[in-house]
Protein backbone atom coordinates (compact mmCIF):
# COMPACT_ATOMS: atom_id res chain seq x y z
CA UNK A 1 0.00 0.00 0.00
CA UNK A 2 2.83 2.86 0.46
CA UNK A 3 4.31 1.90 -3.08
CA UNK A 4 0.70 2.33 -4.39
CA UNK A 5 0.50 5.23 -2.47
CA UNK A 6 3.61 7.10 -2.98
CA UNK A 7 3.58 5.72 -6.99
CA UNK A 8 0.04 7.43 -7.47
CA UNK A 9 0.45 10.17 -5.60
CA UNK A 10 4.36 11.14 -7.23
CA UNK A 11 2.75 9.35 -10.90
CA UNK A 12 -0.49 10.69 -10.50
CA UNK A 13 -0.04 12.73 -14.05
CA UNK A 14 1.27 10.08 -15.81
CA UNK A 15 -0.47 7.42 -15.13
CA UNK A 16 -3.66 9.27 -15.64
CA UNK A 17 -2.71 9.74 -18.91
CA UNK A 18 -1.66 6.02 -19.99
CA UNK A 19 -5.65 5.59 -18.46
CA UNK A 20 -6.70 8.01 -20.65
CA UNK A 21 -5.11 6.80 -23.69
CA UNK A 22 -6.47 3.28 -22.91
CA UNK A 23 -9.77 4.46 -22.81
CA UNK A 24 -9.27 6.71 -26.08
CA UNK A 25 -7.96 4.00 -27.70
CA UNK A 26 -10.61 1.18 -26.83
CA UNK A 27 -13.18 3.83 -27.80
CA UNK A 28 -11.81 4.44 -31.26
CA UNK A 29 -12.03 0.64 -32.04
CA UNK A 30 -15.70 0.85 -31.34
CA UNK A 31 -16.90 4.19 -32.76
CA UNK A 32 -14.66 4.06 -36.00
CA UNK A 33 -16.71 1.96 -38.12
CA UNK A 34 -20.17 3.97 -36.78
CA UNK A 35 -19.97 6.17 -39.86
CA UNK A 36 -18.25 5.84 -43.33
CA UNK A 37 -17.50 9.48 -43.48
CA UNK A 38 -13.53 9.75 -44.47
CA UNK A 39 -13.22 12.43 -41.97
CA UNK A 40 -15.26 10.12 -39.27
CA UNK A 41 -12.56 7.91 -39.84
CA UNK A 42 -9.10 9.78 -39.68
CA UNK A 43 -11.09 11.29 -36.46
CA UNK A 44 -10.75 7.79 -35.23
CA UNK A 45 -7.57 7.03 -36.94
CA UNK A 46 -5.73 9.83 -34.96
CA UNK A 47 -7.22 8.90 -31.73
CA UNK A 48 -6.56 5.61 -32.14
CA UNK A 49 -2.61 6.68 -32.78
CA UNK A 50 -2.45 8.69 -29.73
CA UNK A 51 -4.30 6.25 -27.29
CA UNK A 52 -1.70 3.85 -28.26
CA UNK A 53 1.17 5.68 -28.61
CA UNK A 54 0.74 7.76 -25.06
CA UNK A 55 0.60 4.85 -22.96
CA UNK A 56 3.60 2.78 -25.07
CA UNK A 57 5.74 6.25 -24.53
CA UNK A 58 4.62 6.80 -20.82
CA UNK A 59 4.99 3.56 -19.63
CA UNK A 60 9.01 3.43 -20.19
CA UNK A 61 8.82 6.99 -18.79
CA UNK A 62 7.40 5.61 -15.45
CA UNK A 63 10.14 2.55 -15.15
CA UNK A 64 12.53 4.55 -15.72
CA UNK A 65 11.99 7.17 -13.07
CA UNK A 66 11.70 3.93 -10.56
CA UNK A 67 15.32 2.41 -11.02
CA UNK A 68 16.92 6.19 -11.56
CA UNK A 69 15.17 7.70 -8.35
CA UNK A 70 12.75 10.58 -7.78
CA UNK A 71 12.55 13.04 -5.10
CA UNK A 72 10.99 10.91 -1.91
CA UNK A 73 11.05 12.21 1.88
CA UNK A 74 11.32 10.04 4.80
CA UNK A 75 7.86 10.07 4.97
CA UNK A 76 7.41 7.82 1.99
CA UNK A 77 6.24 11.43 -0.11
CA UNK A 78 6.75 12.06 -3.77
CA UNK A 79 8.03 16.41 -3.03
CA UNK A 80 8.57 16.45 -7.08
CA UNK A 81 6.60 17.66 -10.36
CA UNK A 82 5.20 16.47 -13.13
CA UNK A 83 8.79 17.98 -14.88
CA UNK A 84 11.41 15.66 -12.78
CA UNK A 85 9.83 12.80 -14.44
CA UNK A 86 10.65 13.77 -18.22
CA UNK A 87 14.11 13.90 -17.52
CA UNK A 88 16.28 13.24 -20.78
CA UNK A 89 17.06 9.23 -19.24
CA UNK A 90 13.11 8.98 -18.39
CA UNK A 91 12.67 9.81 -21.70
CA UNK A 92 14.71 7.74 -23.69
CA UNK A 93 13.05 4.89 -21.79
CA UNK A 94 10.21 5.97 -23.16
CA UNK A 95 11.61 5.73 -26.64
CA UNK A 96 12.42 2.24 -25.83
CA UNK A 97 9.18 1.07 -24.66
CA UNK A 98 7.65 2.97 -27.44
CA UNK A 99 9.62 1.19 -30.38
CA UNK A 100 9.95 -2.32 -28.53
CA UNK A 101 6.09 -2.05 -28.35
CA UNK A 102 5.30 -0.83 -32.01
CA UNK A 103 7.74 -3.55 -33.45
CA UNK A 104 6.08 -6.08 -31.43
CA UNK A 105 2.70 -4.75 -32.79
CA UNK A 106 3.53 -4.70 -36.58
CA UNK A 107 4.60 -7.91 -36.19
CA UNK A 108 1.34 -9.56 -34.58
CA UNK A 109 -0.36 -7.91 -37.91
CA UNK A 110 2.16 -9.79 -39.39
CA UNK A 111 -0.04 -12.95 -38.30
CA UNK A 112 -3.42 -10.98 -38.53
CA UNK A 113 -3.20 -9.48 -42.07
CA UNK A 114 -2.69 -11.24 -45.30
CA UNK A 115 -1.38 -9.69 -48.95
CA UNK A 116 -0.41 -6.13 -49.16
CA UNK A 117 -1.09 -4.94 -45.19
CA UNK A 118 1.16 -7.99 -44.45
CA UNK A 119 3.70 -6.56 -46.67
CA UNK A 120 3.72 -3.44 -45.02
CA UNK A 121 3.51 -4.32 -41.80
CA UNK A 122 6.52 -6.59 -42.19
CA UNK A 123 8.56 -3.90 -44.11
CA UNK A 124 7.65 -1.44 -40.97
CA UNK A 125 9.42 -3.94 -38.82
CA UNK A 126 12.44 -4.66 -40.87
CA UNK A 127 12.75 -0.93 -40.79
CA UNK A 128 11.90 -0.52 -36.84
CA UNK A 129 14.25 -3.16 -35.13
CA UNK A 130 17.72 -1.98 -35.74
CA UNK A 131 15.97 1.30 -34.60
CA UNK A 132 14.89 -0.40 -31.05
CA UNK A 133 18.12 -2.10 -31.26
CA UNK A 134 19.97 1.08 -31.12
CA UNK A 135 17.89 2.98 -28.72
CA UNK A 136 17.48 0.22 -26.42
CA UNK A 137 22.10 -0.13 -26.65
CA UNK A 138 21.41 3.91 -25.62
CA UNK A 139 19.33 2.99 -22.33
CA UNK A 140 21.44 0.21 -21.26
CA UNK A 141 24.61 2.67 -21.27
CA UNK A 142 22.61 5.50 -19.39
CA UNK A 143 21.22 3.11 -17.10
CA UNK A 144 24.84 2.44 -16.52
CA UNK A 145 26.00 6.26 -15.92
CA UNK A 146 22.52 7.13 -13.32
CA UNK A 147 21.64 4.35 -12.16
CA UNK A 148 23.56 1.77 -9.77
CA UNK A 149 21.65 -1.02 -11.20
CA UNK A 150 24.82 -2.66 -12.18
CA UNK A 151 26.57 -1.96 -9.10
CA UNK A 152 23.69 -2.78 -6.32
CA UNK A 153 21.63 -5.62 -7.29
CA UNK A 154 19.90 -7.22 -4.62
CA UNK A 155 19.88 -10.68 -6.25
CA UNK A 156 21.93 -11.50 -9.38
CA UNK A 157 19.99 -11.57 -12.30
CA UNK A 158 22.25 -14.50 -14.03
CA UNK A 159 21.59 -14.79 -17.56
CA UNK A 160 17.95 -13.04 -17.88
CA UNK A 161 19.93 -10.07 -19.14
CA UNK A 162 21.66 -11.86 -21.94
CA UNK A 163 18.29 -13.57 -22.80
CA UNK A 164 16.47 -9.93 -23.39
CA UNK A 165 19.28 -9.42 -25.90
CA UNK A 166 19.64 -12.46 -27.45
CA UNK A 167 15.44 -12.74 -28.06
CA UNK A 168 16.00 -8.90 -29.14
CA UNK A 169 19.04 -9.80 -31.73
CA UNK A 170 17.12 -12.90 -33.28
CA UNK A 171 14.12 -11.14 -33.61
CA UNK A 172 15.71 -9.25 -36.54
CA UNK A 173 17.00 -12.83 -38.04
CA UNK A 174 13.51 -14.30 -37.97
CA UNK A 175 11.93 -11.10 -39.80
CA UNK A 176 14.42 -10.94 -42.49
CA UNK A 177 13.55 -14.72 -42.75
CA UNK A 178 9.57 -13.94 -43.03
CA UNK A 179 8.90 -16.19 -39.69
CA UNK A 180 6.65 -13.98 -38.28
CA UNK A 181 5.47 -16.24 -35.88
CA UNK A 182 8.72 -16.74 -34.76
CA UNK A 183 9.68 -13.08 -34.35
CA UNK A 184 6.67 -11.84 -32.42
CA UNK A 185 7.38 -14.29 -29.65
CA UNK A 186 10.95 -13.45 -30.04
CA UNK A 187 9.61 -9.99 -28.98
CA UNK A 188 7.50 -11.11 -26.35
CA UNK A 189 10.40 -13.14 -24.94
CA UNK A 190 12.44 -9.69 -25.10
CA UNK A 191 9.96 -7.82 -23.25
CA UNK A 192 9.56 -10.16 -20.27
CA UNK A 193 12.72 -10.73 -19.40
CA UNK A 194 13.78 -7.06 -19.90
CA UNK A 195 10.98 -6.38 -17.29
CA UNK A 196 12.68 -9.23 -15.37
CA UNK A 197 15.84 -8.12 -15.10
CA UNK A 198 14.73 -4.43 -14.23
CA UNK A 199 12.92 -5.57 -11.36
CA UNK A 200 15.37 -7.67 -10.11
CA UNK A 201 18.66 -5.19 -10.42
CA UNK A 202 15.81 -3.31 -8.17
CA UNK A 203 15.34 -5.42 -5.57
CA UNK A 204 14.55 -5.55 -2.70
CA UNK A 205 13.61 -1.87 -3.47
CA UNK A 206 10.65 -0.73 -5.66
CA UNK A 207 11.03 2.72 -5.65
CA UNK A 208 14.52 4.73 -5.59
CA UNK A 209 14.57 8.04 -3.79
CA UNK A 210 16.80 10.42 -5.41
CA UNK A 211 17.14 12.32 -1.53
CA UNK A 212 18.07 9.66 -0.04
CA UNK A 213 18.83 6.23 -0.78
CA UNK A 214 17.83 4.97 3.12
CA UNK A 215 14.54 6.52 1.94
CA UNK A 216 14.06 4.42 -0.82
CA UNK A 217 10.73 2.05 -0.73
CA UNK A 218 11.64 -1.61 -0.63
CA UNK A 219 9.71 -4.99 -0.43
CA UNK A 220 9.78 -4.43 2.88
CA UNK A 221 8.75 -1.49 4.39
CA UNK A 222 6.38 -0.65 1.70
CA UNK A 223 4.41 -4.09 1.87
CA UNK A 224 1.32 -5.15 3.35
CA UNK A 225 1.01 -7.43 6.68
CA UNK A 226 2.27 -10.95 6.52
CA UNK A 227 -1.89 -12.10 6.28
CA UNK A 228 -2.57 -9.80 3.91
CA UNK A 229 -0.06 -10.73 1.46
CA UNK A 230 -0.99 -14.60 2.49
CA UNK A 231 -4.54 -13.96 1.35
CA UNK A 232 -3.94 -11.84 -2.20
CA UNK A 233 -1.28 -14.92 -2.65
CA UNK A 234 -4.30 -17.21 -2.35
CA UNK A 235 -6.36 -15.34 -4.58
CA UNK A 236 -4.09 -14.34 -7.40
CA UNK A 237 -3.47 -18.32 -7.25
CA UNK A 238 -7.08 -18.42 -8.17
CA UNK A 239 -7.81 -15.67 -10.20
CA UNK A 240 -5.05 -15.64 -12.12
CA UNK A 241 -4.74 -19.16 -14.08
CA UNK A 242 -8.24 -17.92 -15.19
CA UNK A 243 -7.58 -15.03 -16.85
CA UNK A 244 -4.90 -16.40 -18.39
CA UNK A 245 -7.38 -19.38 -19.52
CA UNK A 246 -9.78 -16.48 -20.81
CA UNK A 247 -7.14 -14.84 -22.68
CA UNK A 248 -6.29 -17.19 -24.54
CA UNK A 249 -9.16 -18.89 -25.61
CA UNK A 250 -10.00 -15.40 -26.70
CA UNK A 251 -6.66 -15.42 -29.35
CA UNK A 252 -8.11 -18.75 -30.01
CA UNK A 253 -11.37 -17.76 -30.98
CA UNK A 254 -10.05 -14.93 -32.92
CA UNK A 255 -7.27 -16.62 -35.21
CA UNK A 256 -7.60 -16.27 -37.80
CA UNK A 257 -6.65 -13.84 -40.32
CA UNK A 258 -8.40 -10.70 -41.34
CA UNK A 259 -8.74 -10.32 -45.18
CA UNK A 260 -10.13 -7.57 -47.29
CA UNK A 261 -13.48 -9.31 -47.62
CA UNK A 262 -13.58 -9.43 -43.41
CA UNK A 263 -16.27 -7.12 -42.12
CA UNK A 264 -16.91 -6.51 -38.14
CA UNK A 265 -20.07 -5.48 -37.26
CA UNK A 266 -21.35 -4.24 -34.28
Amino acid sequence: PNWYATLFSGFYLPLFLILLGLIVRGVSFEFRSKDKDPRWRHLWDWMLFIGSFIPALLWGVALSNMIRGVPIDEHMTYVGGFFNLLNPYALVGGLASLTIFTLHGALFLTLKTTNDLQNRARAIAQKLWPVTVIIFVIYIFLSYLQTDMFTKTGVNTGTVPFLAAITLLATGWFVKKHHDGWAFTMTGLTIIFATITLFMGLYPRVLVSSLNPEWSLTVYNASSSPYTLKVMTIIALIFVPIVLVYQGWTYYVFRQRITKESELEY
